[in-house]
């Protein structure tokens, strides 16, 4: 039975920081978010977005692809696995031995292409009794070659829960700054569909359990979204906040039963 999740509504720190490589570049980082202890516990106590399937934890509605590019890098990976690192290989390709794995769909009202779902999740999502165990084929292959899955899978997938939204700011002085908002991709960001979840992970405490805050484990990934000097400057300014203590801590943190960090 999973521990009850936390409000979504809470008090939030931010910070707002100019991109080291690019003076027309900001960034508006959620503190409460990116110091926080969430980390992915697939395979290890996750309960997944819909009841009874833990095994597919939230890859249960499809992929959208960000565009074109995206799509094709991610094709390049597919080609490569074999039925031992897909356990639906045989239906995601059709008899000739073209590649079926894609569907059409709408997002926010515009025509978008993701991943197939079959049975009820992502055509990807190995499920129990595939003998290289659960989870996404993509990032299992990408563990077996030693890449990282930020290579392999489609950006929303390695992205998830990180929230990155960017708009173009004109400021008073006539001046115009693009800013990059990182937060935290909570039920809300699902759509309204998002509180009909089952469970979901970053408002559990059972998932505030990390070893390190979350802008380390998720260091590859923030740095894939807004490129290292930013980066570094990120993960430098949430160390300067903890070592001063955070004001905001996530409730979801608060509540989680993990020994403390270690200084």
């Amino acid at each position: 039975m999973p521990i009850a999740e936390t409000p979504l509504d809470f008090a939030r720190e931010w910070i707002e920081f100019q991109d080291p490589a690019d003076t027309e570049h900001w960034i508006r980082a959620d503190l409460t978010w990116l110091c926080s202890r969430w980390t992915c516990i697939f395979g290890r106590g996750c309960y997944g977005t819909v009841a009874g399937q833990a095994s597919t934890g939230c890859c249960n509605h499809g992929a959208f692809y960000s565009d074109r590019a995206d799509e094709q890098r991610v094709k390049v990976f597919i080609e490569k696995l074999t039925p031992a690192d897909w356990q639906l290989y045989d239906l995601g390709h059709a008899p000739g031995g073209k590649l079926r794995v894609t569907a059409k769909d709408e997002l926010d009202d515009e025509p978008r292409r993701k991943t197939r779902v079959h049975d009820g999740a992502c055509i990807f999502a190995n499920r129990e009794g595939h003998p290289s165990g659960i989870g996404c084929a993509l990032h299992a292959y990408a563990l077996r070659v030693g890449l990282n899955p930020v290579e392999t899978k489609p950006e929303v997938c390695w992205q998830l829960p990180v929230r990155r939204e960017q708009e173009w700011v004109d400021r008073p002085d006539g001046t115009r700054i693009l800013r990059s908002t990182v937060s935290e991709f909570d039920r809300r960001g699902w759509g309204e569909g998002g509180h009909d979840l089952d469970w979901y992970c970053t408002s559990s405490p059972e998932a505030h359990i990390g070893m390190e805050p979350m802008y380390e484990s998720y260091a590859v990934e923030l740095t894939a979204l807004l490129g290292e000097p930013a980066y570094v400057e990120l993960a430098r300014l949430c160390r300067e906040r903890m070592r001063r203590g955070l004001v905001a801590i996530h409730p979801a943190t608060a509540a989680s039963t993990a020994p403390p960090l270690a200084d």
